[in-house]
């Protein structure tokens, strides 16, 4: 099980069973479910804070039965973002630096505890970005069963902000930074031809951009839900130089080059997040079900590998393996560090959306 609760500004859904589970149906806790706790799991929320940094409730929940508890998720004036826990008395509380510096991206704020191991740890990322800030929380409490139904199916018992884009909650501890984007049927270039993603393994070797064959080091996977910067985006041929169309997550950057690169950015070739190519015509939002499985390759050089035919990037985790800290909360926690590569900045440049949108509408004229 994981994903078990999922909302936002027009209405939630509840399973205890998982939501990816095809025999799931809504439904309340299962019998005795007011008594059963999530005694470790993870709250994820995607929101815009606001650039002038003034105060703003992300998220309240507030109940009186069995007992009084509490959560609540605030960005602070002048930036920070703080959450309060509680259970009768006793309270748990963390307050997150940040510094809002007037931007208007989404950002990921992610709650994950582990009551028994008495550890939590708040966490704001933001999904363009290979930064991360996170912060200890006391040991937590654990979550009632029904109260994860509540903050996703009770408007009379929380409140999510306008500004809230979702919010999902898993019964494992989430993992937060480098994220991995290429859907089941990518079809990747390999020395005995296109082999989809989901059929690749460690030691298999995949083609570069550039003609070589390169090892694959670890393949990472994450099943998340298909809202917000986690939503699909299907990239259509024959822009891109698709050979067919092909399904990534937003955040995936595609190398392009060509002499109208080279003309419009002076640069041989430039990195486009896919989203920022959503047009409706090269590239859209793809529909499907309420969670999808991503996947990625760990090159030993950050190389660009062709998919369908298009050039993009494979998993970049810079100095990763430097950071124990947030190795541990990464989808390669438990991979021995002196086995992982560090990977230079990328030698491309990376497009603002608003020159990605103009290389898109160029190649699609």
């Amino acid at each position: 099980m994981s994903w078990i609760a999922i909302s936002d500004q027009h209405g939630g859904r509840f399973c205890p069973q998982g939501l990816g589970n095809p025999d799931s149906q809504d439904a309340g806790p299962p019998h005795g479910g007011a008594d059963q706790i999530l005694p470790r799991g993870t709250l994820l929320l995607e929101t815009r804070l606001s650039p002038d940094g003034r105060p703003q409730t992300l998220l309240a929940f507030h109940r009186d039965h069995p007992w009084p508890a509490s959560l609540t998720l605030r960005a602070l004036p002048g930036g920070g973002i703080i959450l309060v826990e509680t259970q009768g008395d006793d309270i748990r509380h963390a307050t997150l630096p940040h510094d809002p510096d007037g931007r208007t991206d989404i950002v990921r704020l992610t709650y994950s505890w582990d009551a028994p191991a008495r550890w939590g740890r708040l966490t704001l990322e933001r999904p363009e970005s290979d930064i991360i800030h996170s912060v200890a929380i006391a040991p937590p409490h654990p979550l009632l069963l029904s109260d994860a139904q509540s903050l996703a199916t009770r408007p009379d018992l929380r409140r999510i902000g306008h500004d809230v884009d979702f919010l999902a909650i898993s019964t494992r501890i989430e993992p937060v930074g480098p994220m991995p984007a290429l859907t089941s049927r990518v079809p990747l270039a390999t020395p005995n031809g296109q082999v989809e993603t989901a059929r690749l393994h460690r030691g298999d070797l995949v083609m570069t951009d550039t003609g070589d064959c390169v090892p694959i080091l670890r393949k990472v996977s994450r099943t998340v839900p298909a809202r917000g910067s986690f939503r699909p985006v299907r990239l259509r041929a024959p822009y891109f130089g698709l050979q067919r169309d092909i399904v990534v997550a937003p955040q995936q950057r595609l190398v392009i080059g060509g002499s109208q690169v080279e003309y419009m950015f002076g640069r041989e070739a430039v990195l486009v997040p896919a989203r920022h190519l959503v047009n409706g015509v090269s590239a859209l939002y793809a529909s499907g079900p309420e969670l999808v499985t991503y996947h990625h390759l760990l090159l030993p050089g950050h190389e660009a590998i062709l998919a369908a035919g298009c050039a993009i990037e494979s998993l970049y985790i810079g100095r990763l393996r430097r950071k124990s800290e947030h190795l541990v909360q990464s989808v390669l926690a438990g991979a021995d560090r002196s086995r992982l590569p560090e990977h230079p900045r990328p030698v491309w440049p990376v497009l603002k959306p608003f020159e990605a949108i103009t290389l898109a509408m160029e190649r699609a004229a």
